[in-house]
């Protein structure tokens, strides 16, 4: 605690030699220092910080107007045959739906929707489209 006290003492003991002229010096020093670090931070380095300089918040609402467009817009829907190209391409190469059955792809889309983690809507359109392609009646 006392060598706190000796540094705080060394540290202000520099300003215990000024005297009225050196204080008015140290203040439009720091006056001056604190305009131009107000004025670069405005953007304007040569412009002095008034008051009208500062720019004010703008009274907006929190929460933004959702895009009229978007909302408008109907999402489209991917094909079995986009869902398909995305989904089987992550882990293997993608298999020709001729290559199976109906029955077969019936059987393999069992396993590869649970090891895909597909919702069963998109699985049934993959299934879809196999079957559809695959040529086997």
């Amino acid at each position: 605690m006392i060598a706190n006290r000796n540094n705080f003492g060394k540290l202000f003991s520099v300003t215990r030699g000024f005297t009225a002229k050196g204080a008015g010096i140290l203040t439009i020093a720091t006056v001056i220092y604190l305009a131009s670090v107000g004025a670069a931070a405005a953007g304007d380095t040569n412009a002095p910080v008034t008051a009208a300089s500062i720019p004010k918040a703008k009274d907006t609402p929190t929460a933004a107007k959702p895009d009229k467009k978007a909302e408008s817009r109907p999402k489209r829907e991917l094909t079995g045959a986009e869902l398909y190209a995305i989904h089987c391409n992550r882990c293997h190469a993608e298999r020709y739906p001729a290559e199976f059955t109906d029955g077969q792809w019936k059987t393999l889309m069992l396993h590869m929707r649970v090891r895909a983690n597909l919702p069963a809507k998109q699985a049934k359109l993959i299934l879809d489209y196999l079957q559809d392609e695959s040529g086997h009646y």
